[in-house]
């Protein structure tokens, strides 16, 4: 019996959310695409300007005897901004929303009790904004936006954005970081 399951986040740009989860034990594959939206099949073109309705999105194939949805939970949301609506850094737009979209009625349980004690413990000194949504379909990418940072860990950008997220999650859960 497989212990495969999939986690769908949107937390803004995916160069910059697929390094936080790809370093992660249990985690085998981490897809940049496009969920949420009203267009069959859109490109990175189609999405830019937010009128298709998707976010940016990465879905996670991951062991659930290695690592928990729960854990991948907690670290989505403290690896992004879950407070700012439609916005991560200069990124602006729906499509850089930050959503979870549950696979299952346990995750959606699960999301909706992470959000609530974190914002009852007061992570955050506002609420969380994090969209719960059910399951929606997933449009994988343009093959040059898989595993981006990996292939041009240089870029810019991605210094100035991935590589400190990617490190920070390096930094408080060590303990599951792959080898």
């Amino acid at each position: 019996m497989s212990n495969e399951k999939i986690a769908i986040f949107a937390g803004g740009c995916f160069w910059c959310t697929e390094p936080v989860f790809s370093q992660l034990k249990g985690v085998s594959k981490v897809e940049s695409g496009y969920i949420g939206g009203h267009t069959v099949n859109p490109t990175y073109k189609d999405i830019c300007n937010g009128d298709t309705g998707h976010a940016e999105g990465i879905r996670i194939t991951f062991d659930e005897a290695a690592v928990s949805f729960e854990t991948l939970l907690e670290i989505f949301l403290v690896s992004h901004d879950p407070t700012t609506p439609n916005r991560q850094g200069n990124d602006v737009g729906t499509q850089y929303r930050s959503a979870i979209f549950c696979q299952d009625d346990a995750q959606m349980a699960a999301a909706k009790a992470m959000i609530e004690a974190f914002n009852a413990q007061q992570i955050y000194s506002v609420p969380i904004v994090t969209e719960v949504n059910g399951a929606s379909q997933f449009y994988p990418a343009e093959d040059y936006h898989q595993y981006y940072f990996d292939k041009n860990p240089g870029n810019p950008y991605c210094l100035a954005v991935a590589a400190p997220k990617a490190a920070k999650i390096r930094a408080k859960y060590a303990q599951l970081i792959k080898g």
